[in-house]
């Protein structure tokens, strides 16, 4: 089975496929200073942004985990998560607290995902 690794760096992988299966990195926002409304958008788009350059799609996330650096972030991150994923095909979702690596970065996801065919 091939290893492809899409946008590989020095430290990582924007994500890594190993047949149908795809691994994204960490998703996080470009604007630090946002509310949590607004990096949930961006992490979002990230991941529709990498699926797209994979060749799928949200609906082929299999399983989300989200990061919030303040558990209060959690109504607002599943206000802007309840626009975004389609309720016929829900990812599995786990959500904890914890300490991000960026000062003003409240939410990161990481995703794993089936693409199609």
């Amino acid at each position: 089975m091939t290893v492809t690794h899409l946008n590989p760096g020095p430290r990582m992988s924007e994500a890594v496929r190993i047949g149908d299966i795809v691994f994204l990195a960490g998703q996080i926002p470009q604007d630090m200073s946002a509310g949590i409304e607004a990096q949930t958008e961006q992490v979002l788009a990230g991941i529709d942004r990498v699926m797209a350059a994979l060749g799928g799609t949200r609906a082929d996330v299999a399983s989300v985990q989200v990061w919030l650096s303040d558990m209060a972030d959690f109504p607002g991150m599943n206000a802007v998560w309840d626009k975004w994923v389609d309720p016929k095909t829900p990812p599995a979702r786990a959500t904890c607290g914890v300490a991000l690596a960026r000062p003003g970065m409240r939410v990161e996801m990481i995703a794993v995902a089936k693409l199609p065919g």
